[in-house]
């Protein structure tokens, strides 16, 4: 089996309308470093990446189920507005972190009644087929302690 790289790459993020979601290449940020196969980034763009070395460039489709996955209903939900204590604003697109049995989870607020809060637990790129413009800026293997970390030191 081939040594896990680390792959560098500067990226602009966009989607389906042409609207800019995220990039690398404004001022101020680093490009983004990962470990191959270590799931620190989506899988539809690694796999696209996988076989890319310094100054390639590819622009990358990646459909919802090789992204954030698709839209899980069940992940949208009314909970109390009792449940927000303390809290003295509740509006739509406010993000909180919630307890839950699989540990804390972040939550978007979608809608707010009199009685209720609805919340959406879904990633906010789900169901959303991203475009990516990546451009290589170097690759070396991965050390040991990356590898066995599963993130870039």
């Amino acid at each position: 089996m081939a040594q896990p790289r680390v792959v560098t790459i500067h990226y602009t993020l966009t989607n389906d309308q042409g609207e800019q979601l995220d990039s690398s290449r404004v001022e101020g940020r680093e490009p983004l470093s990962y470990v191959e196969g270590a799931q620190n980034i989506i899988g539809g763009l690694e796999s696209a990446l996988n076989d890319k070395n310094a100054g390639d460039q590819a622009k990358v489709t990646v459909e919802p189920g090789e992204g954030y996955g698709e839209v899980n209903e069940e992940l949208i939900q009314p909970v109390p507005r009792s449940a927000f204590e303390g809290v003295d604003t509740i509006e739509p697109g406010m993000q909180f972190q919630a307890q839950t049995p699989g540990g804390p989870q972040v939550v978007r607020v979608v809608e707010v009644g009199d009685e209720t809060v609805t919340i959406d637990a879904n990633h906010p790129l789900a169901g959303q087929t991203l475009h990516f413009d990546v451009e290589v800026v170097e690759t070396r293997d991965a050390t040991d302690e990356e590898q066995e970390h599963g993130h870039v030191h």
